[in-house]
């Protein structure tokens, strides 16, 4: 009996500290998530009609591989917004969001030949006119 009692605190003990160790870990990469300074770059724009799906293909691999392409670009989502956003007389239907090191890469970004090379793919398949902000982690 004492022995199955011993082995039972030890397996509790062990859970115990196992479960701390988890939890400290969880609040050590939480405060590095929040602590990282970046700069969000966000657009909302309003998908041409005459967009094809091989349009949207092509504007969804040109975006994403502009992260490899321009220092200090980290990362990208491309897609269909939730819900539609309407801005004056269009609504906006899709979306991008670019994660940069600072504003300084986004600035990078904006003059870059593979930022040139993408405004071509971007241009078939969106109108003119995006709603645009840019947010700085603090």
């Amino acid at each position: 009996m004492r022995k199955l009692m011993h082995g039972n605190i030890r397996l509790l003990l062990g859970t115990a500290l196992l479960s701390l160790a988890g939890w400290g870990a969880a609040c050590t990469m939480g405060q590095q998530a929040t602590a990282q300074k970046a700069l969000m770059h966000v657009f909302a724009f309003t998908p041409r009609e005459d967009a094809t799906p091989q349009d949207f293909a092509a504007f969804q691999r040109a975006t994403v591989a502009m992260v490899g392409q321009i220092p200090g670009f980290r990362r990208v989502w491309v897609g269909k917004l939730r819900e539609p956003l309407p801005v004056e007389t269009r609504i906006h239907t899709w979306g991008v969001a670019m994660e940069f090191d600072d504003a300084q890469a986004l600035e990078v970004y904006a003059t870059h030949p593979a930022h040139d090379a993408w405004v071509k793919v971007y241009e078939r398949v969106r109108l003119p006119g995006t709603a645009t902000l840019d947010i700085l982690s603090q």
